[in-house]
């Protein structure tokens, strides 16, 4: 496949924004190359400028769960549009929407709308801090949550070290807040905390990791982390960004039946529009002004655009949960297929998966967080990428990012990949 007019494109972006692109992992820095322009997309297909059709393995990144311009959504966004954009207001629309997620998720009560989930992650920390009347927070290495200043640290040395930024621009004084544990190292989680007693606001965690690949929990880990909270009075706080309305109806809370304090949502539930959203019981978001001290605002917070395809995506979620089901079976046999195909052509690989997402690593060994992620092989993984890019395939140009599956792929589509991965790996 040729690409010529996505690079011609790519250079005149460069001239007038950062790096070509306004997210760096489209810039394809982790694997070589210039970024693919898209012109348009339909069901589980991209069509780039050069006239290409790619199987798309990304779906913007989590929210395309039932296709690209799914008509439901398509056509509510239109039709709210003829009457206006924004207009800095109440409307009934984001009622109705709270109220459907409202419904669909376990253990939350009220549910505040902002533009993104970077906003909602943000927030929500605030809203812990200010209601436990606490200041620190643990994150865990490789979740990401946005690039809100706290969540942009690093550890230092030892377990118990005081988070340090890394990246210019976030001081000293905001990453001295922030604790790093290591992703499912409940003892690690334990150890922060008693070193840092009655001071720890909050937990934040992607409850299933998409950003190091994905990497689901190991079995009692999210347990361990309520009992820990519960026991030491922090907040726990599920970033469900990737994994609500996705992994379950309901999310994570509803997949592994534990019980969050606050939650973040973001990409399906704005139907692919620019949103995110935090949600907890009563007592905690009535903190939240203009009832409560914390303040968090925002002038396009509840768009009626993005309401309006978030409520349609919802509503075709909410009656059809069968749904789930099937993304799961579809998961599973492409995993079962990739599994077959590698091992036959002698690649050293792992691939995890849960639900609608999945990722493979070329490495052998489980990888169950970010330093066992940070092992893989990328220069085989920058071969698979541009290798699947050839045949019509696109995966998510990064080893550190979680592939989602849209209800709109086709076996067909499954069986197409796989004899792609199957001719790219016997070239590694």
């Amino acid at each position: 496949m040729l690409y010529q007019r996505s690079s011609q494109l790519f250079a005149e972006a460069e001239k007038v924004i950062p790096g070509g692109v306004n997210s760096p992992v489209r810039a394809f820095k982790a694997v070589g190359g210039t970024p693919i322009f898209v012109k348009s997309a339909k069901g589980a297909y991209l069509y780039d400028e050069d006239g290409n059709r790619l199987i798309d393995y990304i779906n913007s990144w989590g929210p395309m769960i039932l296709g690209h311009a799914y008509e439901p959504v398509v056509q509510a966004v239109i039709e709210k549009a003829k009457l206006g954009t924004s207009f800095g207001m109440p409307t009934e629309l984001e009622t109705q929407i709270a109220a459907l997620a409202v419904s669909m998720v376990p253990n939350i009560d009220k549910i505040r709308f902002v533009n993104s989930g970077t906003e909602a992650c943000m927030s929500a920390v605030r809203l812990a801090r200010g209601f436990t009347k606490r200041d620190k927070i643990i994150k865990f290495a490789g979740c990401y949550h946005g690039h809100s200043d706290s969540f942009l640290i690093q550890a230092g040395s030892g377990a118990i070290t005081f988070g340090s930024p890394n990246s210019p621009g976030v001081t000293v004084g905001t990453a001295k807040d922030t604790l790093l544990a290591q992703y499912n190292d409940l003892e690690n989680v334990a150890t922060l905390i008693e070193a840092n007693k009655n001071e720890i606001a909050a937990i934040i965690v992607e409850p299933v990791a998409g950003n190091m690949g994905c990497i689901p929990p190991n079995k009692g880990f999210l347990e361990g982390l309520r009992q820990l909270c519960t026991d030491n009075g922090i907040l726990l706080i599920f970033d469900e960004v990737m994994t609500g309305f996705r992994l379950a109806a309901g999310g994570v809370q509803e997949l592994f039946n534990i019980a969050a304090d606050i939650v973040c949502f973001g990409k399906v539930i704005g139907g692919g529009l620019p949103v995110g959203a935090f949600a907890a019981r009563a007592e905690i978001m009535n903190y939240l002004s203009p009832i409560g001290p914390v303040y968090q605002a925002g002038t396009l917070s509840g768009n009626p655009l993005a309401m309006a395809a978030g409520l349609a995506m919802l509503q075709a979620l909410d009656s059809d949960r069968a749904i789930f089901q099937r993304l799961e079976e579809k998961t599973a046999y492409l995993a079962a297929g990739i599994d077959k195909v590698l091992k036959a052509n002698n690649v050293t690989f792992t691939i995890n998966s849960i639900g609608s997402m999945i990722s493979v690593h070329f490495d052998a060994a489980p990888v169950v967080d970010f330093h066992t992620a940070a092992k893989g092989d990328n220069e085989t993984f920058k071969k698979f990428f541009h290798g699947l890019l050839q045949e019509g395939i696109y995966i998510a140009p990064s080893a550190y990012e979680t592939w989602f599956i849209t209800d709109a792929l086709t076996y067909e589509d499954l069986d197409f990949t796989i004899r792609a991965i199957d001719k790219v790996s016997k070239t590694f």
